[in-house]
């Protein structure tokens, strides 16, 4: 068949010519943009675009984690708080049973202590000399006794922090007050100096009795008679183990 060209210089269409290619148009955009700014604009927007959405996503991720991180320690939370009040209530049972058990102890370990040093005042008091007065100088020793700072620290009371130091005061205090001695006075007559040596000799051997001074000694006149007036500070002593015979107590009834 016989194609007759009407337009001149203008090219003949092959058949094949409305297919799409590719290769001729991204060749055909290559030449048509010639900026390479441009190009490193679009690129960047690109990569932009494709780093936001990663972050996202990670931080969609970790903020799920960190949420049920905090769920779980809510709940932790919660169930220690019961924990910690129930263990702060005995301890707090505990240290008021400790302090009266103490307080027990202080009253029984000085119950017979003035009984002991009367006997052993008695027993090595020598001849020609006698008492006039025994008396206690010191504040007994018990811990149910007042003290300041107990007194002080019961005002701060209101915090954990503060039933601590109080509970901890009050242990010491026990403690120190079982360990503390008493002081006593005594005051005598004596017609014999070497008799006075002798006593205050004796006494200081007593396992319930200890630092035994002399105060003063003064000759005064008593019925008549010129006599040495003496005077000793001593102390008790907690004697050991093996120096105490405890007996049964029987008591018969007709």
């Amino acid at each position: 068949m016989i194609h007759i060209n009407l337009l001149p210089g203008a090219r003949r269409r092959t058949s094949g010519g409305g297919g799409f290619n590719p290769k001729e148009m991204l060749g055909s955009l290559g030449d048509r943009v010639k900026d390479k700014y441009l190009v490193a604009a679009v690129a960047s927007v690109i990569v932009a675009l494709a780093l936001g959405a990663f972050m996202f996503t990670s931080q969609a991720k970790a903020s799920g984690k960190l949420a049920e991180r905090e769920r779980t320690a809510l709940q932790d939370s919660a169930r220690f708080a019961t924990v910690l009040r129930a263990r702060l209530a005995a301890e707090t049972e505990r240290d008021a049973v400790l302090r009266q058990l103490e307080v027990i102890r202080s009253i029984d370990d000085t119950r017979f202590m003035w009984a002991h040093i009367l006997e052993e005042i008695s027993r090595v008091i020598p001849q020609y000399t006698w008492l006039v007065s025994v008396a206690q100088t010191s504040a007994p020793p018990s811990a149910a006794a007042p003290d300041s700072e107990i007194v002080a620290l019961q005002r701060e009371a209101n915090t954990p922090a503060g039933r601590a130091r109080l509970e901890k005061a009050r242990r010491e205090k026990a403690v120190a007050a079982a360990s503390r001695t008493t002081q006593f006075r005594i005051i005598g007559h004596t017609v014999d100096i070497q008799a006075l040596t002798r006593f205050m000799r004796d006494l200081e051997s007593s396992p319930f009795v200890q630092n035994v001074n002399l105060a003063r000694s003064d000759l005064v006149t008593s019925d008549g008679k010129e006599v040495t007036e003496f005077q000793l500070d001593a102390s008790s002593e907690r004697p050991p183990p093996e120096e105490i015979r405890t007996l049964p107590l029987s008591v018969r009834v007709p």
